[in-house]
């Protein structure tokens, strides 16, 4: 570089510092040592070159799209910089950038080909993963934040554009691709792609974590979308911005402090409404741990959920208690803790709180710092209860840096935006309802409704009509519910549809499709991994399997007597539990990891196999089997089994105790007139062993389910011995 380009490289790099307040991190993951480097990373608008090129610790040559470097306004960039002009389609093109890494130029890709149109990443192409593989490159991944905001990103109306948004490049570590040697042609090139989308997620992960409390999260929402952008609205007819929202937290914050004698642990029990949404952050302003109490436990699952997070304050309301006929539990509640109603803290807020509140809502981020001295993002920020479907409900502790994690990855793979609006109809004491149903959206910008009875089946689509609702969380059982009494019109708008919590069935999935024209994404997950580990989404999508663990996941599977293909899935990541609460442990964290492997590994209890694309399928927990004859049967193949003859109904299996061959299954199901032949007709027409059929079929007015949605297996196996007593 002569000494007039360097001046002139060097000024024009100040300058965009300054205009851009342009940050570098991770510059020491830089192979300084290493010819061969391919350097990857995300498009999110116009200047992305400049900047990798003024500010990379290398004066790099660009891969560009032959489109692009055609237009007269890239033109005399390309003066400034060594490009390569790259036809994605012209295999010559490839080979001719094989050749330039090689012989070790630094080389500049975008694997998405062009600048990104979604909050999300898109198509990955081929091209990337044949030159990594083919030169045999370092592959250094760069991570572009803040440009997206600007007036030279594609995504005007998508985001809320800012003029003076800081802009951060993250060198991430280096890798290689691992592929194996047996793999040649197109299967080579599949599996080469394959790994590049997944740094493409590795570097997404990278721009939308951040290290920091959930109110810190929200008040760094509200400065990237507007503090005045109405952002929660609820069935009482609330409409809040997300300043109403933090002003609203900071004063009930102070009420909720006092009242809980500057308690670590407060329990919240109410339904998904605004209340329920500011109680929650008003603990969070505070540095406060906050409980989600299950209301559809019964009295005995919630006075063992106070005890086990040996809470001494819940916040409920009398209007929730009276409307859901709970009276027998708050009864309970307030003979074993304060139970504090929000109807009576109207009163007691005084003009001292409203000022001191409306104060630190000015300053949002410095009046939690000083409410919050000490906190860190690693600390207990939420404490769920596992669903009980198999025992007594456990304590999850999750830190604020395990929702904000799950948040990021799920955020990889889920585009919804500012034009969106998402109704959230599952409870927010269950994981699946908190993350995907309020946190996703609160954090992304997008507009919710919360609704607090995902049991009302026919006005949840009437919402979604009224509403125009373009994303929608659920498990199979409501959503089933949902497409049987809605009018084909009611989801025009609907772009997403997210099952979880249990298993799609085919039958849901078809009336789904055929309907509404409409595919329902699964993902998987449970409550101790905050709770998402693999969805399905437009990128990678296949039907029987719930997705690829996200970002940031780490996992093994385990074998399991008895169990010929597949094994446990076990896993490690930053959305991974602090660890469980037992009742009767003083609310002591207990870590109950899988450290064969080193330190942090859950182990799952789910049965999956996992196919060389990295797609799971979920083959049943390992509780839920049975051993018949010194085989190992799934309860889950039993129930599918059950759904493919009668798609109408719900179906539970259950496996008792048997003398002569260890077990025996029980079929309860709703179908009046089910019996044992059709399903020994079926199973021989699929194949499936004569061991899964049930040895009995027991019909019932109705299969107890959670408030999850999830089948209550306690309470099924107590109703089946209760039949047969009778």
């Amino acid at each position: 570089m002569t000494d007039t380009a360097g001046l002139l490289y060097r000024t024009l790099r100040q300058v965009v510092r300054i205009l851009l307040r342009v940050d570098v991190c991770g510059l020491e993951h830089y192979p300084a040592g290493d010819a061969r480097v391919l350097i990857v990373a995300n498009h999110i608008s116009l200047l992305d070159g400049i900047v990798l090129y003024l500010f990379l610790p290398v004066r790099p040559t660009f891969a560009i799209n032959l489109d692009m470097a055609r237009r007269w306004y890239v033109k005399p960039l390309l003066r400034l910089a060594d490009a390569h002009e790259l036809d994605t389609l012209n295999p010559v093109a490839l080979k001719s950038l094989v050749r330039l890494v090689r012989d070790g130029h630094p080389t500049v890709i975008f694997p998405e080909g062009r600048i990104s149109t979604t909050s999300t990443i898109m198509k990955v192409y081929d091209g990337p993963g044949m030159i990594a593989d083919k030169a045999d490159a370092t592959i250094v991944p760069v991570a572009i934040e803040g440009l997206q905001y600007s007036r030279f990103s594609y995504l005007r109306g998508l985001h809320r554009l800012r003029s003076r948004a800081p802009v951060t490049l993250t060198v991430l570590p280096p890798r290689k691709l691992e592929l194996e040697s047996r793999l040649a042609g197109a299967a080579r090139r599949s599996a080469a792609t394959e790994q590049f989308a997944r740094i493409m997620r590795e570097i997404a992960f990278a721009n939308g974590y951040f290290h920091e409390s959930l109110f810190s999260a929200l008040v760094r929402a509200a400065r990237v979308h507007g503090r005045k952008r109405v952002i929660l609205e609820d069935s009482t007819g609330a409409c809040l911005s997300y300043q109403d929202i933090i002003t609203r937290a900071f004063v009930l914050g102070s009420l909720v402090a006092e009242l809980s004698q500057g308690s670590k642990r407060v329990g919240i029990m109410l339904p998904s409404t605004a209340a329920a949404v500011v109680t929650l952050f008003a603990c969070q302003a505070r540095g406060q741990q906050t409980a989600m109490l299950n209301f559809t436990a019964g009295t005995r699952g919630l006075v063992t959920a106070v005890e086990t997070a040996s809470l001494k304050t819940v916040f409920t309301s009398r209007a929730f208690i009276e409307v859901g006929g709970l009276e027998a539990e708050a009864a309970a509640l307030a003979a074993t803790c304060d139970l504090i109603y929000l109807e009576d803290l109207r009163e007691k807020i005084s003009l001292r709180h409203k000022l001191a509140g409306l104060l630190a809502a000015a300053m949002p981020m410095r009046a939690h710092r000083k409410l919050c001295r000490g906190l860190s993002p690693d600390d207990p920020a939420v404490i769920l209860f596992t669903s009980g479907s198999e025992g007594i409900p456990k304590g999850v502790v999750l830190s604020h840096a395990n929702l904000l994690a799950n948040f990021a990855q799920v955020n990889t793979l889920i585009d919804i935006t500012r034009r969106d609006r998402v109704l959230n109809v599952l409870p927010i004491f269950h994981a699946f309802g908190l993350l995907g149903g309020l946190l996703l959206p609160l954090l992304k910008g997008t507009a919710t409704y919360q609704y607090p009875n995902p049991l009302h089946y026919r006005v949840i689509p009437e919402l979604c009509y009224e509403l125009g609702i373009t994303c929608l969380f659920g498990t199979t059982t409501f959503l089933r519910g949902y497409a049987r009494s809605a009018n084909p019109y009611d989801f025009h708008r609907l772009r997403f549809v997210i099952s979880g919590a249990e298993k799609m069935t085919d039958e849901t999935q078809n009336l789904w499709n055929d309907k509404f024209g409409i595919r329902i994404f699964e993902g998987y997950g449970a409550t101790e991994v905050s709770p998402v580990l693999a969805v399905n989404n437009p990128l990678a999508n296949r039907r029987g399997t719930v997705g690829q663990l996200l970002a940031q996941m780490e996992h093994y599977i385990e074998p399991v007597d008895g169990i010929n293909e597949g094994g446990e899935l076990v896993v490690r990541g930053p959305n991974v539990m602090l660890g469980y609460l037992f009742h009767g442990s003083d609310g002591e964290i207990i870590k109950p990891w899988t450290e064969a492997r080193g330190a942090g590994w859950y182990a799952t209890g789910d049965i999956v196999t996992v196919d060389e694309q990295g797609y799971i399928a979920i083959r049943g927990r390992s509780k839920r089997f049975a051993k018949i004859a010194g085989e190992m049967v799934s309860l889950a193949t039993v129930e599918e089994l059950a759904a493919s003859v009668w798609p109408d109904g719900l179906h539970a299996a259950i496996a008792f105790s048997d003398a002569r061959k260890g077990e025996q299954i029980v079929l309860a199901t709703t179908i009046t007139e089910a019996g044992r032949a059709e399903l020994v007709a079926a199973a021989r027409s699929a194949a499936i062993s004569e061991l899964s059929i049930p040895r009995r079929v027991v019909t019932v007015e109705s299969v107890p389910l959670l408030g999850s949605g999830k089948t209550d297996y306690v309470a099924v196996r107590e109703l089946l011995r209760g039949l047969e007593e009778a």
